[in-house]
């Protein structure tokens, strides 16, 4: 039942700020290039404590149907942002974070510049290296190898650089 307050009473947050924050980084996620319900349905799970939710939560949370949360899970579940776990007791799915999800996230990305790279670098010698097009592509592969070093570098920074924060 709707009691007219904004605090979150499970919570003790302002429901408005939340769904403003949901709202605002899901639409980043969106322009940046994700499927719009599927940011959203990120963003909220982003935004709980638990990083995770049934499908009736997402659903009341985000005042969605059911079919969205499911195309929205379904599509977070494939590029391995999210998991569908079963409640204990239940026959409900609850959709789960995974642990550490941007590290992972980045480090996934990374197997995809390496199929990148090397698929380029078979281009460019299919196409010819004294070719425009040869060249570009030959570029092309070798900024994917230059990124690709730099993201391990990076990454192993962060976890250097994580465990001297005070987070949990």
């Amino acid at each position: 039942m709707d009691t007219g307050n904004t605090q979150d009473e499970h919570e003790g947050r302002d429901t408005e700020a939340v769904s403003r924050f949901v709202e605002r980084f899901a639409a980043q996620l969106a322009d940046a290039g994700m499927q719009r319900m599927a940011a959203r349905v990120f963003a909220q799970l982003l935004a709980s404590d638990s990083a995770a939710m049934t499908s009736a939560e997402l659903s009341e949370a985000l005042q969605i149907s059911p079919a969205a949360v499911s195309g929205a899970v379904s599509y977070l579940t494939q590029v391995n942002m999210v998991s569908r776990e079963r409640e204990p007791g239940s026959r409900r799915d609850r959709y789960v974070l995974h642990n550490e999800l941007w590290y992972e996230t980045f480090t996934r990305r990374d197997q995809v510049l390496t199929l990148w790279e090397k698929t380029l670098r078979e281009g460019a010698a299919g196409l010819g290296a004294d070719t425009p097009a040869g060249s570009r592509i030959a570029e092309t592969a070798a900024f994917f190898e230059f990124l690709q070093h730099e993201l391990l570098g990076m990454m192993d920074r962060w976890r250097t650089h994580r465990a001297t924060l005070d987070l949990p």
